[in-house]
């Protein structure tokens, strides 16, 4: 069975599971409350390629498909849209934002595709009727923080709202962590969380400085922490005591000899 014939039977099996015959839980669901799921699957889908696992991956990838699918047969079944409307819509937007490729626009590396996909977005806003759109239309409220700050910092970026090098988001950075030792020190609990939102700010900046993703930054230290404290789990439980037995000075040795044996791990 080609790929063709395989997608056209997932929207078949969609329409079945939604029929009046078909299954009560997915009869049930709506745009709201399939939306956990669609963050879900996409996040299962960035964890299989983060193991490099290709079946993995193929199978993520197939869940985050059916959940496309499923909410277009959710507006297909209200005459609002379908799946061929969805394919048509992304079809026409990679050709329209890409006229270096479908036209005969030149660019001079991916920096100025970036531009001019900035540009023709803002075009495309204006045309809908937003006299005066925002550089920072479009960017939804919805993703993640982290992720959200480095695409208005990069977009901005392009616009030539930014420092010339490193040296000035880092200063920044060390303003942040001054100012939020002062927020700190007054107890001002508004004030400490603005503060410490600053700092974060600051901190996605320079990852953007440094090319290094801040959401994959901190996956990856939060996926190191857990395997460090799993292994101090272990340590602790062999020796037949209870973390909660012992003073942090205990643990924190307990901690710097996994540590360091994960760096000669990794050094042989």
């Amino acid at each position: 069975m080609n790929s063709e014939s395989s997608f056209t039977e997932l929207v078949e099996v969609m329409a079945r599971l939604r029929a009046p015959n078909g299954c009560p839980w997915d009869r049930e669901q709506t745009h709201v409350t399939l939306k956990p799921y669609l963050l879900e699957e996409a996040y299962e889908a960035l964890e299989a390629i983060d193991i490099g696992d290709d079946d993995e991956l193929c199978k993520e990838l197939g869940d985050v498909l059916l959940q496309v699918v499923f909410h277009a047969q959710i507006a297909t079944e209200e005459n609002r849209f379908g799946i061929e409307e969805v394919a048509r819509a992304i079809v026409d937007k990679l050709i329209r934002r890409h006229p270096h490729v479908f036209a005969d626009v030149d660019v001079d590396g991916s920096e100025q595709v970036l531009q001019n996909w900035e540009q023709i977005k803002k075009q495309e806003r204006q045309d809908q009727g937003q006299a005066t759109p925002s550089l920072l239309d479009g960017i939804p409220k919805q993703l993640p923080a982290l992720m959200r700050a480095q695409r208005m910092q990069a977009r901005v970026s392009r616009q030539g709202f930014d420092w010339d090098q490193i040296a000035g988001p880092l200063d920044k950075v060390e303003e942040e962590f001054a100012e939020l030792r002062q927020a700190w020190a007054s107890g001002e609990i508004p004030a400490i969380e603005d503060e410490f939102g600053d700092l974060l700010f600051a901190l996605v900046n320079t990852g953007r400085f440094l090319n290094v993703d801040p959401e994959q930054a901190l996956r990856q230290s939060t996926d190191k922490f857990a395997r460090r404290f799993r292994a101090l789990e272990f340590v602790v439980r062999t020796s037949g005591r209870e973390i909660s037995a012992l003073s942090l000075q205990e643990l924190d040795a307990v901690w710097d000899e996994i540590k360091a044996r994960e760096k000669m791990e990794s050094a042989s």
